[in-house]
């Protein structure tokens, strides 16, 4: 067996892994990411023929098929698990939705339908990824980390976490939030501004925002620049809005 075919039996299988809880913090595994684009390396293009006959990808890239016994729910309708993408028992995909290679996808977690789980992302246990949730694929460069959603945060429809950004466990992204290293967050609750691509905490509640840009002619005009706000930290009363119907999975 090839090195690069080792690698994609190691993540789909979850025992290895492009992001790893080293003390409490989250460090790239620069070995996988650099496995990773040897596999695409060793690839050549081909036709996988039945009902991919119009898909062209690498050969040793192939849609992944799940069977009962994994206890994965993948409902028809155009969604597709690329090789070497780890999904946990429990894990619910909607169509369409994609996760791409090298992405982690733990128990419980519901993937809704026009989301996407990028390259390398790592999400935790009881996530939800709301209708139009976009999670970026970080693969090169190797050393940095990718995409981190810690296990039950609640990411709502239509939000961007982007760039290595890491969201808290229990954290909530409201609609339409985007998070990227050049966005900077502002804590209402205690009045302190995060740096620009710090972790979102855990239980955070962010909403859109914004704020007056500073430059003289941009104020002239009212100009505002986007600026998510985290407005409270979960508690009951949030608790309720956000729980999920387990009949559903």
């Amino acid at each position: 067996m090839s090195d690069w075919q080792q690698l994609i039996n190691d993540l789909e299988a979850g025992t290895r892994r492009a992001a790893n809880k080293v003390d409490g913090k989250w460090v790239a595994d620069p070995e996988v990411k650099k496995g990773i684009l040897d596999v695409f390396r060793a690839g050549n293009l081909t036709n996988f023929g039945g009902a991919y006959e119009s898909f062209v990808d690498k050969h040793n890239l192939p849609a992944r098929s799940f069977t009962p016994e994994d206890g994965v729910r993948l409902v028809p309708g155009g969604s597709s698990v690329r090789a070497g993408a780890y999904l946990a028992k429990g894990v619910v995909i909607m169509p369409p939705a994609y996760v791409n290679i090298g992405a982690y996808v733990d128990e419980g977690t519901m993937i809704d339908s026009n989301a996407l789980v990028g390259s390398c992302a790592q999400i935790g246990k009881h996530v939800h990824l709301s209708a139009g949730v976009q999670i970026g694929g970080v693969l090169e460069p190797i050393g940095m980390t990718p995409v981190i959603i810690e296990d039950e945060a609640f990411i709502a429809a239509g939000c961007t976490v982007v760039e290595g950004i890491q969201i808290g466990r229990r954290a909530v992204l409201a609609p339409g939030v985007s998070l990227s290293q050049a966005t900077r967050v502002y804590d209402m609750v205690n009045e302190v501004q995060l740096e620009r691509g710090a972790r979102i905490p855990d239980g955070a509640i962010v909403v859109p925002g914004s704020r007056p840009v500073n430059n003289e002619w941009g104020k002239s005009l009212g100009i505002q620049q986007y600026a998510p706000l985290i407005v409270k930290y979960r508690d009951e009363k949030s608790e309720a809005s956000l729980a999920l119907e387990d009949a559903l999975r």
